[in-house]
C-alpha cells in the first residue's frame, strides 16, 4: 500500500467517526449535502478522494469545529497536490468524477464558465460526450465507465432547466472547430449549442475569428457562485476559493465576454461553423 492510499484510508476513516458522532446515516449526510448516496461510502471506503470542497461541506453538515476542519481541510489539499493525483482520480471512475461535479453544480447558482477548445459539458450531446470520455479513458487509463459517465452527464444537464440559476458561458470559435469526433457527431452538437442557447437563463457567447482576444485562451475555467473556480490543466483540477483569485478569474471571464457575440449574432457563428461541417460531410 503507497503512502497516498493509506493518507486517503485514514481521511476516510476520519470522515465516517465525524458523521457516525453526529449521529447521521451515510444516507442522511447525503441528503442533506444533496449528494449520492454511493459517494459518501466512496469517501468514507478511500475509493475516491475528498476535495477540499467535499470535506468543507462535509464538518459543516456535521457540526465539526473550526480546527477539526481546518484539519481535514490541509489533509485533503495534501492528498490533491500529490504527483499522482491525477491518476488516483481517474482510477475512482469516470462516472464517479461526473457525480462529483453534478453535487458541486446542485449547490450553485450562478455559472460563468469560459471553455477554449472543447463544448461545455453541460452542454455536450450524449454522442459527442462518448467521444470525449473515449479519449479520457486512453490518455488517463480510466476504468471501463463511459456508459456511466455520459449517463451521468446527461442527468447533469436537467439543471440547464431550473430557471433559479443562470449560466453564462463563453467560447471561442475554435472551440467549435476541434474536431474531437467524427462529422456527424460534432453537426448534431451544434445543433444541441443552436437549441440551448435559446434558453432564457442561458446566455451563450461565442468569440469569433474576426475578434481580438484579450488575453491568450491557456485554460478553461468554471467560477462558481462568487465562491470558487475550477482550472483543469492536464494533470491537475485547481480548486481555488482566495478571493483575488475569484475577483482575477471573474476579469478574465467579462473580458472574454465583451468581444463575444451571443444571441442571434452568436447562432450566426455557430451556423456558418455548422454549415462548413456539412460541406465537409457531402465531400
Amino acid at each position: 500500500m503507497t503512502s497516498f492510499q493509506q493518507a486517503r484510508i485514514d481521511l476516510g476513516s476520519q470522515l465516517r467517526q465525524l458523521r457516525e458522532a453526529a449521529h447521521l446515516s451515510g444516507k442522511d449526510l447525503a441528503e442533506r449535502l444533496r449528494w449520492q448516496p454511493s459517494k459518501v461510502s466512496r469517501l468514507e471506503n478511500a475509493r475516491q478522494t475528498a476535495t477540499e470542497d467535499d470535506v468543507v461541506v462535509w464538518a459543516q453538515a456535521v457540526g465539526a469545529g473550526a480546527e477539526t476542519t481546518d484539519d481535514l481541510i490541509r489533509q485533503a489539499i495534501a492528498l490533491l497536490e500529490r504527483h499522482d493525483d491525477w491518476k488516483q482520480r481517474h482510477r475512482s471512475g469516470l462516472a464517479a468524477l461526473q457525480e462529483d461535479i453534478r453535487d458541486l453544480e446542485a449547490r450553485t447558482r450562478l455559472f460563468r464558465v469560459f471553455e477554449p477548445n472543447i463544448i461545455v459539458g453541460l452542454l455536450q450531446t450524449a454522442e459527442y460526450s462518448r467521444h470525449v470520455f473515449s479519449k479520457v479513458k486512453r490518455l488517463y487509463s480510466a476504468p471501463e465507465q463511459i456508459d456511466a459517465a455520459v449517463r451521468v452527464r446527461m442527468q447533469r444537464q436537467e439543471i440547464l432547466y431550473d430557471r433559479a440559476r443562470t449560466f453564462r458561458f463563453v467560447l471561442p470559435e475554435s472551440a467549435l472547430h476541434t474536431r474531437l469526433a467524427p462529422l456527424d457527431v460534432m453537426r448534431g452538437q451544434l445543433d444541441r449549442l443552436l437549441a440551448v442557447s435559446t434558453l432564457p437563463n442561458v446566455e451563450f457567447g461565442v468569440v469569433p475569428y474576426t475578434a481580438e482576444m484579450p488575453s491568450a485562451p491557456i485554460n478553461g475555467f468554471w467560477i462558481y457562485n462568487d465562491a470558487m473556480v475550477g482550472v483543469a490543466t492536464l494533470t491537475k483540477d485547481l480548486v481555488l476559493r482566495d478571493p483575488d483569485d475569484i475577483a482575477f478569474y471573474v476579469r478574465a471571464f467579462e473580458d472574454f465576454a465583451k468581444v463575444a457575440v451571443f444571441d442571434e449574432d452568436g447562432r450566426d457563428v455557430i451556423i456558418r461553423v455548422l454549415d462548413q461541417y456539412r460541406k465537409q460531410s457531402a465531400h
